[in-house]
């Protein structure tokens, strides 16, 4: 199919399709009644309409429109205006905000370099130009709630039925136009049990390394989207399969070379993704970790200091936020002392992020053969494993009190007799500091020589 030519769209009336005003957000629905009622068209499309027609319920819901986004932005004033390269407008209700889109159609053919990765997209257009510029036929689709209707331009529907994912137009174009799309397309495969039709698939492999021109941000963002959610083994899965991982991840190229590294890792995420709830996000840290954790356990070059900082900052390099990278240190740099417990494993529950590294060390210990109860008993267990019987604590010399010296022209000056007189008063009014002192060195003494059964040093 081509935008250049006029195309009739399949309409699929109300009765020949599952979704219903119940499954859509009340929200939604206001921003589009108030556009509706404008005088403008809108149209709720994308993945919303896709979730919808599977049965599912959708994250959350996109809208396109006619009206411009400034029309938008004057018909909502809980609104504002984002965007450069894409410009639309976010209605927020509370926490929730809803993302409406003016139509656009395809930019100018690449000239110059011919590089037609797409930098500006705020060429507005109609309904049919939208579809034919949207990546995947699935994510094509728009529904009409004034008459509930879902129009297909480009064959979605069909695609649906099949449960294909297929690229609209020329597939290797439409790659190299936006390379984030490889990433999408990985990752509806799997959490939808979608098959990647074989003309995008290959597509996705000849292009797979203008993966690097993308954004770094959006690219750490669709790593996490899709390897943080439902879906992510097999997404991995597929990933490595296409060659996307070397170029979203470093280090994790060369380690996948070695014999049953991709299926260790496609284990972890599968034992993080087990502890989702339905829709849920694992957390940014722990998703890291889990797909270096083999990498760490099995190349002791990765375990020395530098290494290690080097990895931080290529990840940094690739858009990955500081604060994730170090959680994901601290928990990496923990796991040997918990799968073999020690003196320093009691010297690390004392810091803040051993809560989160003992969770992850519980989520996958049995792929390494370890059994998490083997910490607990440990960490719970007899106080004498604090310290062997061998391991006497050294004495520790007591320290020399400084004494005040009583000026020497007093005692001369006093007489045998004052001093003899004085004496039985300045033992008894010394007599109650020095037993304390006494007393509180022994205390310290034995506090000193007692081992700390808790947190031993």
């Amino acid at each position: 199919m081509s935008a250049g030519n006029s195309v009739t769209p399949r309409i699929l009336e109300r009765p020949e399709h599952p979704i219903s005003r119940r499954d859509i957000d009340g929200n939604v629905l206001k921003v589009l009644y108030r556009l509706v009622g404008a005088g403008h068209t809108a149209y709720i499309v994308g993945g919303g309409v896709r979730d919808l027609m599977l049965g599912r319920r959708p994250k959350d819901f996109d809208i396109a429109t006619s009206a411009d986004p400034q029309e938008v932005r004057d018909l909502f004033r809980n609104s504002r205006l984002i965007g450069r390269r894409f410009r639309l407008v976010h209605v927020f209700f509370g926490q929730q905000n809803i993302e409406v889109a003016t139509f656009r159609k395809r930019g100018e053919d690449p000239v110059g370099d011919g590089d037609p990765m797409i930098r500006l997209d705020n060429t507005f257009g109609t309904p049919e130009e939208d579809a034919f510029r949207r990546d995947f036929t699935v994510n094509a689709l728009f529904y009409d709630i004034r008459t509930f209707r879902v129009i297909d331009y480009v064959g979605g529907v069909d695609d649906l039925e099949r449960r294909i994912i297929r690229s609209i137009g020329d597939p290797d174009v439409r790659m190299r136009e936006d390379p984030v799309r490889m990433i999408r397309a990985a990752r509806m495969s799997a959490r939808f049990d979608l098959t990647i039709d074989p003309d995008t698939e290959a597509a996705i492999i000849r292009c797979r390394d203008d993966l690097a021109k993308a954004s770094t941000a959006r690219l750490a963002e669709e790593t996490f989207r899709t390897l943080g959610m439902n879906g992510a083994a097999r997404a991995f899965n597929l990933m490595h399969r296409l060659g996307l991982l070397p170029v979203m991840l470093p280090y994790i190229g060369d380690h996948l070379d070695r014999a049953e590294a991709a299926e260790n890792i496609e284990r972890n995420m599968a034992a993080v993704e087990r502890e989702l709830a339905p829709g849920g996000v694992a957390d940014r840290a722990i998703v890291l970790a889990a797909l270096f954790l083999d990498h760490y356990v099995n190349d002791r070059d990765l375990r020395d200091p530098a290494t290690i900082r080097d990895l931080l900052t290529a990840l940094r390099g690739r858009g990955f936020a500081r604060a994730d990278t170090e959680r994901m240190r601290l928990i990496l740099e923990a796991w040997p002392h918990l799968i073999e417990p020690n003196r320093r494993t009691f010297r690390l529950a004392r810091r803040s992020f051993f809560a989160e590294a003992r969770a992850f060390y519980e989520l996958l210990a049995s792929n390494y053969g370890a059994e998490p109860a083997a910490l607990t008993r440990y960490l719970e267990g007899p106080t004498q494993r604090v310290r062997q019987p061998d391991s006497a604590p050294s004495p520790r010399r007591r320290r020399r009190r400084n004494r005040r010296r009583r000026p020497a022209a007093a005692s001369t000056a006093a007489s045998p007799a004052t001093s003899m007189a004085a004496s039985p008063a300045a033992s008894m009014a010394a007599s109650p500091a020095t037993s304390r002192a006494t007393s509180t060195d022994g205390v310290a003494g034995s506090s000193e020589t007692r081992p700390d059964l808790t947190h031993p040093e």
